[in-house]
């Protein structure tokens, strides 16, 4: 009895620390390293904060006030939608288009590829993609228009019920 009760809790154990494992916590990093610090003011606190967010001292730039406000040091980034990276670039996160440690804009919940394209070059100019949608929708309603005055029906002839002795139809010559 005692052997199995000791499987049983070894599994039980198992499948705890499996569910443990797979929540979400484990994906990233800890919350601290997202706390956002104070604005450097010094050239050293300058170049440590690019070093945080892997960027050359040179491309670190920081947003202005009015923009965003409590973001601290977090670099401004250009704001570029996720469709205009290279396709075929190895990255480390392909579903993304990003690599590991990669610095990402502050909004990039609404650049990702299923949401807006911002700076993608479109197929067709805004003129043409009106002008298109007008023609298809004036077509569509103009013949429905036309189709008012058209009269549509089925032709059925009046039923007819066989009875016996009655003739309800004849062949003979109208007169």
């Amino acid at each position: 009895m005692t052997t199995l009760t000791q499987k049983f809790s070894s599994i039980i154990k198992v499948n705890i620390s499996r569910y443990i494992s797979s929540t979400s916590i484990t994906y990233g990093h800890w919350i601290r390293d997202y706390v956002a610090e104070s604005v450097p003011k010094t050239l050293e606190e300058r170049y440590a904060a690019a070093k945080k967010y892997n960027l050359h001292p040179k491309e670190y730039k920081l947003h202005s006030e009015d923009e965003y406000y409590g973001i601290g040091d977090y670099p401004k980034l250009p704001f570029k939608g996720v469709a205009v990276r290279d396709p075929y670039y190895p990255y480390d996160l392909p579903e993304y288009k990003r690599n590991f440690n990669e610095p990402v804009h502050f909004d990039i919940d609404m650049l990702g590829e299923d949401r807006c394209d911002i700076g993608l070059k479109e197929r067709y100019s805004k003129k043409a993609i009106i002008f298109s949608t007008l023609l298809i929708f004036g077509c569509l309603f103009g013949s429905s228009y036309v189709s008012l005055y058209v009269p549509m029906f089925q032709p059925v002839a009046e039923k007819q019920y066989p009875w016996i002795g009655k003739a309800y139809y004849t062949f003979e010559e109208l007169k």
